[in-house]
């Protein structure tokens, strides 16, 4: 349980004492008080304007604790610091806050605990209690406080008169509230015959014990440091340091031992007059201490031992501690039990199947003896019937007796009658040959007859197969026929289309063909043109030269190379105006070849025909 956890454990109280409607939900006006107090005893700064900001978007009415959490959570638990604040003064504004509400004792009786008593216990009641609102505490927690307690004043803990208030329903499914813990303590139940002031003590001694993690507290005679006197201090261990003091009032600190797992506590022979010496080793110094007996040494050295082992395991508090350790061992039994509940039900189950598979047995039987019965009466019955049956028999056979005698004398007469049917019967027994004779002729000839027929019949049932076939096939040959000239009409026309796209390639490639022909006549006509401009231009360039130097009397005639050399006009040609053609090949090119050089030939008489004309002065 860390430091938050018991800071909401308390201010949850608070929060619920100023929800007097016990609607779930507080003025915001109380919430800035309450938060303004808490910020105060927290020694935090207190931002009075961030409650109305974390708010703003919800109406004027009360807020909801679901609500206040993470107004509480940002702006106020998550500033504590530890070991910055006083945890008690915490635990009293909140007390403050909720003893007016809730704790209202009745004042004349002379059991009534305290305002100190009772803040402590309900201090003590928060650290046991369930980590869950609201707040309640088991029966076990609540006998293990109580037997502190009566530890404490040195009584034993007598909880008979507690098992009728813990056999309640209510209270072993979900616990007791602090209100009722309280009214219990102030009913005398525990501390009836005791002394106000020796119950107060045993509070604060527990107290102090559990909620303010004092290990042990007691009178130690310890030896100086530097005068190494011997001196009695008042001394109290928690897991983290080891305190001395001058009195019991704990007002005057004479040092403070930190403890770490470098300490170690050993008991010491008895020298310098006293005795029951142990001594506690860290790693700057040696602390010699006299307890009064052996026992509270052995107290101190084991104390001083579990507060070293709690620093080396990382925990702050033994109760905290002790606490987690009987929760787990409250889940056990309750596992424990829930098995046992299951094992105890599955037995159950198995009794009762083995009750009805006993019923079942004795139905059998019942059922197998009234089969016995009736087999007894049927057996009985058959009997009966074979009797009358004998007897019937008897009668019978004496009827029988009495006919045979009557027969063999009708016998006697019967005899000379059946040798004359003797005769009768030879007779009719040769006749009957014949007559089966004449049958079996007439069988045979009927069976013959059957046969052909049955043969017949076959030839004509085969007949009639085939000529299904012949009719099949020649359905399918029709079909197929049909089917052979839709496909020729089908190929017949694809065929003409085919020819259709032929014809018109070929009229496209004939007139491709002409346009190449006359686009050929036009590059030559171009060529031939373009060399005529040359040969102009050459002409033109000679009477040029002969303007622009005039010659004189007596001089010679300059020469055709120096008139050319004084100003040419370059020829251009366009390269794009010769086109080949990949269907023409070679002739073509031979073709523009002798063109080419027909129109030098020509350029060449072109231009010494100027140059005879250029012979006239």
């Amino acid at each position: 349980m860390d430091l938050r956890s018991e800071l909401l454990k308390s201010i949850w109280y608070g929060f619920t004492a100023l929800d007097l409607e016990k609607s779930g939900k507080v003025s915001k006006s109380q919430l800035k008080v309450l938060s303004h107090n808490l910020c105060t005893v927290l020694c935090i700064p207190h931002d009075p304007v961030a409650l109305e900001e974390h708010f703003r978007d919800d109406d004027d009415g009360p807020v909801s604790s679901q609500g206040y959490m993470p107004y509480l959570n940002k702006y106020i638990l998550d500033k504590v610091v530890e070991g910055s604040f006083i945890k008690e003064n915490v635990d009293e504004l909140c007390w403050t806050l909720t003893a007016k509400k809730n704790y209202q004792p009745d004042r004349s009786s002379s059991t009534i605990l305290p305002d100190k008593d009772a803040f402590r216990l309900w201090c003590l009641f928060n650290f046991l209690s369930e980590d869950k609102y609201p707040l309640v505490m088991v029966p076990d927690e609540v006998e293990y406080l109580l037997k502190k307690i009566c530890m404490a004043m040195s009584i034993e803990f007598n909880c008979v008169e507690l098992e009728d208030f813990f056999s309640q329903d209510s209270v072993q499914q979900s616990g007791i509230t602090v209100w009722t813990f309280l009214e219990m303590m102030n009913s005398g139940k525990v501390t009836r015959g005791i002394d106000a002031s020796i119950i107060s003590m045993a509070i604060e001694e527990v107290y102090r014990e559990i909620v303010g993690d004092v290990l042990k507290e007691g009178y130690l005679w310890k030896k100086g440091q530097l005068r190494r006197n011997w001196k009695e201090r008042w001394f109290t261990l928690k897991p983290s340091n080891l305190s001395y003091y001058t009195g019991e009032d704990r007002k005057d600190c004479q040092g403070n031992i930190a403890l770490d797992e470098n300490c170690c506590v050993e008991v010491l022979p008895d020298r310098d007059g006293k005795r029951c010496m142990f001594c506690l080793k860290t790693l700057s110094k040696t602390y010699e201490m006299s307890a009064s007996d052996t026992k509270q040494r052995q107290e101190w050295t084991t104390a001083i031992q579990t507060a070293i082992r709690l620093h080396v395991e990382g925990k702050k508090s033994l109760h905290k501690d002790l606490k987690l350790k009987r929760r787990e061992q409250r889940e056990l039994r309750e596992k424990r039990r829930q098995a046992k509940e299951e094992e105890l039900q599955r037995l159950r189950a198995l009794q009762e199947e083995r009750e009805r598979k006993l019923a079942e047995l004795e139905l059998l039987k019942e059922a197998q003896k009234q089969a016995q019965a009736l087999l007894e009466q049927d057996e009985q019955r058959r009997r009966q019937q074979h009797e009358q049956l004998q007897r019937a028999l008897e009668i019978q056979l004496r009827e029988a007796e009495e006919a045979r005698v009557s027969m063999q004398a009708e016998m006697a007469l019967k005899e000379e009658e059946a040798e004359r049917q003797r005769k009768r019967i030879l007779e009719l027994e040769e006749m009957q040959k014949r007559l089966e004779e004449a049958l079996q002729q007439e069988i045979k000839a009927r069976l013959d007859e059957e046969a052909f027929r049955y043969a017949q019949a076959g030839l004509l049932a085969e007949e009639e197969d085939k000529m299904k076939a012949l009719m099949n096939l020649q359905e399918e040959q029709e079909e197929y026929i049909a089917k052979t000239q839709r496909e020729k009409q089908e190929l017949k026309q694809e065929m003409e289309a085919k020819s259709r796209a032929l014809e018109e390639a070929q009229r496209q490639l004939e007139e491709v063909r002409a346009n190449r022909h006359r686009v050929d006549q036009d590059v030559v006509a171009a060529q031939r043109k373009l060399r005529q401009a040359s040969t102009n231009v050459k002409h033109w360039n000679v009477q040029m030269n002969r303007l622009m130097r005039p010659i004189g009397p007596g001089e010679k005639r300059p020469s055709l190379g120096s008139s050319f050399t004084s100003f040419q006009i370059p020829t251009q040609r366009d390269p794009g105006l010769r086109l080949r053609s990949s269907g023409s090949g070679d002739r073509e090119e031979s073709k523009e070849n002798v063109d080419s050089r027909a129109g030098c030939d020509l350029d060449k008489r072109h231009s010494h025909a100027s140059n005879g004309d250029m012979d006239i002065p």
